[in-house]
């Protein structure tokens, strides 16, 4: 296994970091955190309702065999129960996954794979340090096909080097595949990644405001036209497939992260936070310990949680509802400066809700910020 040079999730590439964090252990592992936490849920008044979706992201979790997946999976079932018709997702790497892999997960319960494809021009992928070709994402796609698995693709765009055309070609390859479900995302360039170090010394160009948000309206026009629809702000899909886990998330719903660097997020009785302590060894260690092993957590203020139910909701289509914040902020909003943010062509008012444009979209930092002035925050 090797990092991507743009990488900087909490990822490593050695088989074995001790204390039990080891790739063969790691559903072993993750299993026995599962039984902490559902313990401190029980022992703080939180009982869960069964798991209506289930992720495996944050990294290349088909690394992993399959059997390991499912066998967590299975677990997931027996401690907190999963919902008739749950959404599973894993993610994965083209390289990772073939098709003996892909219906393994669709016979262990598995009912969505998301591909990392992030470009299909070679030397864009060269620059992202990418090591699979556009071939290993269409077989892996029509391999979900043929085992009854839904596909997302997943695509990055700004990469240095990367044209107007490159980015076209991505986008069309893309569609071309069929999938009913697309995520692109603007390249985020970390000072401490490979590609951080190499732009820092000059070797690479830094991505660019304008180039980014031209290909953005290049990727909403042809993936509207091919009738995928945006439903959050980089991420389209036709009507019905939008990601139900990724929805909970930008709903603020509750969720328990699992595994190293993992964030979990609880509502009630007391607003939460956590995070999973990012090193697999010293994580090993708290459960080995029998801790539940969070690094740390915060208690969400009433105007922490107003604030991320007014990011969240700018960036959904469904838009955000004034009802909502108006019952977080405990007064009625002055609608008529709402106005303001209409004319300036930034949002829609469709009833109660706030919806942002494309052009809302693009500058959503700064849609949130008038928002925030909006509610006094």
């Amino acid at each position: 296994m090797r990092r991507c040079g743009y990488c900087d999730f909490n990822t490593y590439t050695a088989t074995d970091l001790g204390a039990g964090a080891s790739r063969g252990n790691y559903a072993t592992m993750v299993i026995k955190e599962m039984k902490l936490v559902r313990r401190w849920q029980l022992d703080h008044g939180i009982d869960e309702p069964a798991a209506s979706t289930v992720f495996f992201g944050g990294g290349t979790p088909t690394i992993l065999p399959a059997a390991d997946l499912i066998r967590m999976l299975d677990a997931i079932r027996s401690i907190w129960g999963i919902e008739d018709n749950a959404e599973i997702t894993t993610e994965a790497n083209p390289d990772t996954v073939d098709a003996e892999y892909v219906q393994a997960l669709a016979d262990g319960g598995f009912t969505r794979v998301s591909f990392g494809m992030q470009s299909a021009v070679p030397h864009v992928l060269r620059t992202l340090d990418r090591t699979h070709t556009p071939a290993n994402v269409e077989a892996g796609v029509r391999a979900a096909d043929r085992a009854g698995l839904r596909s997302s693709v997943d695509l990055i765009y700004g990469a240095p080097g990367e044209s107007l055309d490159d980015w076209r070609t991505s986008v069309r390859a893309a569609i071309d595949l069929g999938v009913n479900h697309i995520s692109a995302y603007a390249l985020t360039v970390e000072p401490t990644t490979k590609m951080g170090r190499m732009i820092a010394a000059g070797r690479l160009p830094e991505p660019d405001d304008d180039d980014e948000a031209a290909k953005y309206e290049i990727a909403d026009d042809l993936f509207t036209a091919a009738g995928l629809q945006w439903y959050e702000v980089s991420n389209w899909a036709r009507p019905g497939y939008e990601s139900r886990h990724n929805l909970g998330y930008w709903r603020n719903v509750d969720w328990a992260g699992l595994g190293p660097g993992a964030h979990s997020h609880y509502a009630a009785p007391d607003a939460l936070r956590s995070w999973d302590i990012a090193h697999p060894r010293l994580w090993g260690t708290a459960i080995a310990e029998g801790r539940v092993p969070w690094q740390g957590s915060e208690h969400i203020s009433p105007d922490e949680d107003l604030e991320e139910t007014i990011m969240l909701g700018l960036r959904l289509r469904e838009g955000l509802s004034l009802e909502h914040v108006e019952s977080k902020l405990g007064r009625t909003l002055d609608r008529s400066q709402l106005n303001t943010l209409s004319d300036d062509g930034l949002i829609v008012l469709d009833g109660d809700r706030v919806i942002p444009t494309r052009r809302g979209r693009l500058l959503n930092d700064a849609l949130i910020g008038d928002f925030f002035d909006l509610c006094d925050l």
